[in-house]
């Protein structure tokens, strides 16, 4: 066990790297949402209507923070398809470690980036007006809530790495799939001000679910139990794709 956890650590700290040194990348993962951020709240913020909040930014924060960190496990799903093309996957086989470090690694080095760009959002943030209506406890709950959200979908482009060609193609397939979830939820509008036939949709969207989840811890909105969903919703995604990404790995390198 004590070899695992400090063979993981290390391939995290190999990914970390790498990533450090692709300037694209880090310019992409933490400026786009601050664009974002402020598209939102000074060009479309005043146009929203969101019964119950004061500020509209206090609506959105919550949510554009959700999206930031589900796109950031495209790192994950580029970095191992990179890995697939370029045939670092079979060298690491070759090594006395176990196979599933590899993906442990890569989805340990996702938080650390996820934590990095979390901080400049919160930043952001409390500089353009949001506001915490909430405890030291609840704020760190809610962040914890989030590394946990974020663990999960690691796994979910963890495998879309491992099955894409390249690293392009895995990077469309997770934005389409992560781009209608995230607008069809809570994120940025009121569900009941979206059509009949997606509202249905939206409320079961596990986006809506994590997204009210905070809200309910940072600015003390209703969310029901949200909180809970979130949590069964996190710890369901990692029941099932981290086998499968695992066995999808596990079956690449001995193919």
């Amino acid at each position: 066990m004590r070899y695992l956890l400090a063979d993981t650590l290390l391939l995290g700290k190999r990914t970390l790297l790498r990533f450090r040194r692709s300037s694209e990348l880090v310019i992409g993962f933490l400026v786009q949402p601050v664009m974002f951020i402020l598209l939102f709240v000074y060009v479309l913020g005043g146009a929203i209507q969101t019964p119950g909040f004061d500020d509209y930014v206090n609506f959105l924060m919550p949510g554009i923070i959700v999206q930031t960190i589900a796109f950031g496990g495209f790192v994950t799903a580029i970095a191992l398809a990179e890995d697939m093309r370029k045939g670092l996957i079979d060298r690491l086989r070759s090594l006395p470690i176990a196979r599933s470090t590899v993906l442990a690694g890569r989805t340990v080095s996702d938080l650390v980036t996820n934590s990095a760009a979390l901080a400049v959002m919160l930043v952001v943030g409390v500089l353009v007006g949001f506001n915490f209506d909430a405890s030291v406890i609840e704020i760190v709950a809610g962040i914890g809530l989030l590394l946990l959200f974020d663990y999960a979908f690691s796994w979910i482009f963890a495998l879309m790495g491992l099955r894409a060609s390249t690293p392009e193609a895995a990077q469309q397939v997770g934005f389409i799939l992560i781009f209608p979830l995230t607008f069809a939820s809570s994120a940025f509008v009121p569900i009941d001000s979206m059509p009949s036939w997606l509202q249905t949709f939206a409320q079961v969207n596990p986006f809506t679910v994590i997204v009210d989840a905070m809200r309910s811890l940072w600015v003390g909105a209703p969310t029901g139990n949200s909180i809970w969903g979130a949590v069964a919703w996190s710890l369901g995604l990692i029941a099932v794709f981290a086998p499968i990404a695992t066995w999808r790995y596990k079956r690449t390198v001995s193919d």
